[in-house]
């Protein structure tokens, strides 16, 4: 015995590829199959349609995203505090003048929102507190030529996964 897909009522089934009792729900079922189909389609047809810079910045909400959890429970990488407001995930090297080194987690830290916001990243201390941190060998690195990058909007699909799962994974 079997349920029927559209009306659950129990039925006897002739072949093994049967699904549904009646022909009326026969009817019914491949109305819904169809749609079923057509809405994956439009879904398909939009994540097309979406810009490459969607993509950017979807892959930056979950790596800045993956930042903050990683250094929950240090204080700001720029003043040292501790408080009660919202923090970022503060790029030494801004993403403008160094898109290579946006994903970078060694160029990224917790940073308070005054220090981000108001104070420009307040870069003086940042680079005095993160030579304390990563080392000057690391900060010096940082600072010196990269190659440039461009990322595919694959690529941007598979940071933003790997940061989403990497989070899911701390967060346990």
């Amino acid at each position: 015995m079997a349920r029927c897909k559209i009306c659950r009522q129990e039925f006897r089934k002739v072949s093994m590829t049967q699904k549904v009792c009646s022909p009326d729900c026969a009817e019914k079922f491949a109305v819904l199959e169809r749609c079923k189909a057509q809405k994956k389609e439009r879904i398909e047809k939009l994540k097309r349609m979406k810009p490459r810079a969607q993509h950017m910045r979807e892959a930056l909400a979950a790596f800045n995203a993956w930042i903050r959890e990683r250094d929950k429970d240090e204080p700001c990488i720029s003043c040292g505090r501790h408080h009660g407001g919202q923090y970022h995930a503060g790029h030494y090297l801004s993403r403008g003048a160094r898109p290579e080194l946006a994903f970078e987690p060694l160029n990224v830290h917790k940073q308070c929102a005054p220090c981000n916001t108001m104070l420009s990243g307040n870069i003086t201390a940042y680079r005095i507190n993160l030579i304390s941190k990563i080392g000057a060998e690391k900060v010096e690195w940082l600072e010196g030529q990269h190659d440039p990058k461009k990322y595919s909007i694959q690529e941007l699909e598979q940071i933003k996964a790997h940061y989403r799962k990497e989070l899911r994974e701390m967060r346990k």
